[in-house]
This record gives structure tokens, sequence and C-alpha cells, in this order.
């Protein structure tokens, strides 16, 4: 089940300098395509002289949706090897763009992929790893009679909720950790003229 995933807390920037070159790397955690394309704007306006933006994304506690982009240089010498540091710590939710300013010495293939690869390190490393749950959203109404019982199980399970109505009858949209969802959903079902659906987003 996948309910976990890691990735990075904050901003972080790392650097690489060989031969001239200089390879500015640039970590962001983001949470949707739109996030990104904001982000590679600020970068590509912030950066307008530098000869190359490439970057890898991941997204999705799946880790399914991600993407490269080498940015005219050779083919697989830039986004994979960032996408390959994505990868080897596990990360998702997370761009790495790494922007190269050019000194004139050719690098070479393996000269590149080592750059690229040793630029995107070195921004993870100056960040800090952490580990989020993957947040199932669920509906729940009830009478106001059964407040206290729904009000019980809430704090049992220490559920966040949103989006509260309170009156005769009540609703509320809550926050499970898909681990503990069927558990939840049981519970709620369980209390009388009770009514807990799943919010598909």
């Amino acid at each position: 089940m996948t309910d976990l995933y890691r990735t990075i807390e904050n901003h972080s920037e790392g650097i690489y300098k060989e031969k001239g070159s200089k390879f500015l790397a640039f970590a962001y955690p983001v949470s949707s395509e739109e996030e990104i394309s904001q982000c590679l704007a600020d970068i590509r306006k912030q950066y307008h002289d530098a000869r190359h933006h490439c970057y890898a994304w991941r997204l999705g506690p799946e880790k399914l949706r991600y993407r490269v982009n080498d940015d005219g240089e050779p083919s697989g010498s830039a986004g994979k090897p960032i996408l390959g540091q994505i990868q080897s710590r596990d990360l998702s939710n997370i761009l790495l763009v790494v922007v190269r300013y050019f000194g004139g010495t050719l690098l070479g293939v393996g000269g590149l992929i080592r750059a690229y690869r040793s630029a995107a390190s070195d921004a993870l490393d100056k960040n800090v790893l952490a580990e989020r749950r993957v947040f199932d959203k669920m509906k729940l109404e009830f009478e106001y009679l059964r407040m206290n019982s729904v009000m019980k199980l809430i704090k049992d399970y220490h559920l966040d909720f949103e989006d509260q109505l309170f009156d005769l009858n009540c609703s509320l949209i809550l926050r499970v950790w898909k681990r503990k969802s069927e558990q939840v959903f049981r519970e709620f079902s369980k209390i009388e003229g009770c009514k807990i659906s799943l919010i598909e987003e």
C-alpha cells in the first residue's frame, strides 16, 4: 500500500564547477505540475543568461509521474543523472533544476553526466529528507444527537477535519491516513444514522 512517501522539507541549492563551467542546482518540494511550471519559469527568468536549464521531477506517492529535460545538452547527459539522484534517495513530489554556465571547455558526455549528478546531489545533501503520509478524504454525515460518538472516534483516531456544518444534520470532511481508512470507515459505519463516503479526488 502506498501510504507513505519520502520528499524534501524545503528549497535548497547546490553547486559544482569543472573546467570553467559552473553548475547551479536547485531543489524544490512540489505537489503539482502547475507548481513545477512556475518554479521553472522563475529559474529561467532569474538565470536568463545561463546556457542550459536542465531538470527532472517526480510526483505522487506511486512515483509513476516523472519527466527529464536535457535542454540542449547531449541526450541523456543531464536530465537522467538528475533524476538518478531523485531515484537513489527514493524521493517524490520534488523538482531538481541544474543551471549551467558554460566555461568554454567541452566536458564530453561522461563529464556532463558527472557534473549534473554532482550538482544535483549537492543540493539534496543540503536539504532535509522527510516522510509524508498519504491521506484519503471522507465525507461524514450524521444527526446532531450522534455528535459525542462521532467526536470520540475523531479523537481516538487523531483525525483532522474541515468544512464542518453543525446543525440538526451535521457534516464533516475528514482527512484519514490511507493505512487507517478501512478501519475508520468501519467504525463510523457502526454509529446509527451515520453515513460515511470516500471523496474521489
